[in-house]
């Protein structure tokens, strides 16, 4: 399991983490929490719905005692009708009492790092550009791209793992990747 142990004198410190199947309940909670139940109604939840994250891709940061305090996960999406394949970012979150203390930040770049070393070829996500900017993320990769559903084009941003990755990408993103199995409920 990789681990990264981050922290300062005015942080606690905590550790980013792959996120495990024992960690889905807590993960639902502080995205709950963090989001509000409006969260599963987004067009990004669109193409996450029935999708398990990528292949190495979904991380947790939780606290020396335990408590999981953020999270964020990548997704496998095709864009259009091209053969480009990317990532679909989302959701970071951070627990609310520890917002601005980096935490994010780390899970972001820890996120990104991974993608890269993993080679794929670019991450895409609906946020915001003022805080997604200075991770290198830009509305100027996406205008020939489009979301399934309603999203704010101002907010629909993306990140060359690979320069020039996204030069002839166009059209909706759909799903790709790996569907999540239903396991039946036996009576």
């Amino acid at each position: 399991m990789k681990q990264a142990v981050l922290g300062s004198a005015f942080a606690p410190a905590y550790s980013i983490l792959c996120e495990n199947d024992r960690d889905a309940a807590e993960r639902e909670t502080l995205l709950d929490r963090v989001m509000g139940p409006r969260r599963k109604s987004k067009s990004s939840e669109k193409l996450r719905r029935g999708r398990l994250p990528a292949d190495g891709l979904a991380f947790i940061a939780r606290e020396p005692e335990g408590r999981m305090i953020g999270t964020v996960r990548l997704w496998n999406v095709s864009l259009g009708n091209t053969d480009v394949n990317a990532l679909l970012l989302g959701p970071l979150a951070v627990v609310e009492e520890c917002a601005g203390q980096g935490v994010g930040a780390a899970l972001m770049l820890h996120a990104i790092a991974e993608a890269r070393r993993l080679e794929h070829l670019a991450i895409l996500l609906v946020g915001d550009a003022g805080y997604y900017g200075r991770f290198g993320f830009s509305a100027d990769l996406t205008a020939a791209l489009s979301m399934p559903g309603p999203y704010e084009t101002n907010r629909f941003l993306a990140l060359e793992l690979v320069p020039g990755a996204l030069s002839h990408a166009s059209g909706v993103l759909y799903p790709s990747g790996r569907k999540a199995v239903v396991r039946s409920r036996v009576a």
